[in-house]
């Protein structure tokens, strides 16, 4: 990676006199988190996750961070990206927040990067796996807790060849996402030597799969390989069951496919083989710790959502400490934030030059309705951010 840190843009806002979030010092005044996250619609579910992941982060540390307490301005995305340059100005401008965490929308992100790079303001993303976010369009005061469609693609596509699938068929939606998420898969996959032999991409949002799957048991795959997520995962692991498909040809996928769907997917589900940063079943002390109080505190079991919310919350924590609660100084704040080191429940976390984190993917299979974690698909995982120049 060739990303350089470079203080120049931050500098140059704070230069001109422009008014960035949170410009006050180490104080008794509360320390200010605009959440823009969806709390309607389609992905009210995800937003509420992150939230709760978030608030018990906070609770644990007495809602305090840097010795100043927490205030939560919360504001509805709608994952409307035609609203979001107006959203995150009314939280940076209007309420005066010091940190804008958000959003789960890709579409909604760019226009939130937008606003960032002309206001400085500090801005955490909790889900959007856009990868031009800390990619073409990084900048110091904009980090990511989640993850990138090619960081939890990219591992299944050397598990598939290790499992000896030659001639394997991708599928997605045909949007942004979709793609990336499958470009990930294929270059992995073309690297080990194995051959992508159709890629069909479905008109966004359909979940009309009968023909696509026909289509595909003509053509007699390996493996198939998707990227679908929310209801579309749904329908697509169950549909795929139900054509008979499972039974002859491995269902293979991102970890969305299934993430936070298990119950609703059912016994379609079982064998399902997906790579993602976290299962709700990892066996380590940190994760079991976080699976019992998020249950205690919520009545259910925590998801990949819930826990980039807890770990915002972490990030924030650790480096509020480290300067003392003071959010005057952005430099020194964006440092601190940058050095962050996490022994989270999804395992080891740091963050790369471009603000990305740096992570293990694990390898899942649904056995009983449960993530059953079967391996580290890749240790440590850091994405290429090659057109990265702050």
């Amino acid at each position: 990676m060739k990303t350089t840190f470079k203080k120049t843009a931050l500098a140059s806002l704070i230069g001109a006199g422009l008014t960035l979030a949170g410009a006050a010092t180490a104080s008794d005044d509360p320390v200010k988190l605009g959440l823009m996250l969806p709390y309607t619609g389609t992905y009210t579910a995800l937003g509420e996750a992150i939230t709760n992941g978030l608030e018990l982060a906070m609770s644990q540390h007495g809602n305090q961070l840097g010795g100043r307490d927490v205030e939560y301005v919360k504001l509805d995305s709608e994952a409307n990206p035609s609203k979001a340059p107006q959203n995150m100005s009314r939280l940076v401008r209007g309420d005066n927040v010091d940190f804008v965490i958000g959003p789960v929308h890709s579409g909604v992100a760019m226009g939130m990067l937008r606003v960032a790079q002309q206001t400085g303001a500090v801005t955490i993303i909790p889900n959007a796996g856009l990868g031009a976010a800390t990619n073409e369009l990084c900048m110091p005061n904009v980090f990511r807790t989640s993850h990138s469609m090619w960081q939890d693609s990219y591992p299944m596509g050397k598990v598939a060849y290790d499992r000896g699938h030659r001639r394997v068929v991708t599928i997605t939606w045909d949007y942004a996402g979709g793609k990336e998420d499958l470009a990930g898969f294929e270059q992995a996959f073309t690297e080990a030597g194995g051959e992508i032999i159709e890629q069909i991409l479905v008109p966004f949002p359909g979940t009309e799969f009968q023909s696509y799957l026909a289509q595909i048991a003509s053509l007699r795959p390996d493996a198939v390989y998707t990227f679908f997520a929310g209801g579309g995962g749904v329908s697509f692991v169950r549909d795929y069951a139900a054509s008979g498909l499972k039974d002859s040809i491995p269902l293979l996928g991102s970890g969305f496919l299934t993430e936070g769907n298990l119950a609703a997917i059912g016994e379609a589900g079982e064998g399902v083989m997906t790579t993602l940063h976290y299962a709700e079943t990892l066996d380590t002390p940190q994760n079991r710790a976080f699976v019992e109080a998020y249950r205690d505190a919520y009545g259910e079991l925590p998801d990949a959502y819930a826990v980039q919310g807890y770990d915002t919350g972490m990030l924030l924590l650790q480096a509020m400490e480290a300067v003392g609660g003071d959010t005057g100084d952005k430099d020194r704040l964006i440092a601190a934030l940058s050095n962050v080191q996490l022994d989270s429940p999804r395992g080891p976390l740091r963050f790369s030059g471009s603000h990305h984190p740096i992570q293990n993917i694990y390898l899942r299979e649904i056995r009983n309705g449960r993530h059953e974690v079967q391996g580290i698909a890749f240790e440590n995982l850091e994405v290429p951010d090659d057109a990265c120049r702050m």
